[in-house]
């Protein structure tokens, strides 16, 4: 689910595009990492040092490294803060091209949840056992 909607409880067509990119990032990796934030930090990391092959699963490996690098881009796009994602039809493009250029992606986006907000519900009820007569 995308940060903003745990910040601020809103979606946006944004949220779509984050919400394309984390699996575009498990997918290439091979790893279902319960924290998600996990996972975006461990790619870009990776991207970052100039390492992003690191990332890929090893069933992978044997295809194109121009194209993994350019989905872990891409993934990366997808899931940095709201402002800087790409639009859908930019994904796009820029999957269906290899003369598109790539922007560097920013840092992930960071989910800060408020949890002095959270609600809680309290259920009442009752049990009456049935004894047959």
């Amino acid at each position: 689910m995308a940060p903003e909607y745990y910040n601020n409880e809103t979606f946006s067509v944004k949220s779509d595009v984050y919400s394309f990119g984390v699996p575009v990032l498990e997918i290439l990796s091979g790893k279902k990492i319960s924290n998600e934030e996990d996972l975006r930090n461990f790619v870009w990391e990776n991207h970052r040092a100039g390492t992003p092959l690191r990332v890929i699963d090893p069933i992978l490996r044997g295809g194109s490294t121009v194209e993994m690098i350019q989905c872990i881009v891409i993934g990366l796009l997808c899931v940095q803060e709201a402002a800087g994602r790409p639009s859908m039809a930019q994904v796009d493009l820029k999957l269906n091209s290899y003369s598109t250029s790539l922007p560097q992606p920013g840092k992930p986006a960071c989910v800060w949840r408020n949890t002095s907000e959270l609600e809680c519900s309290v259920n009442e009820i009752s049990i009456t056992e049935l004894v047959p007569l």
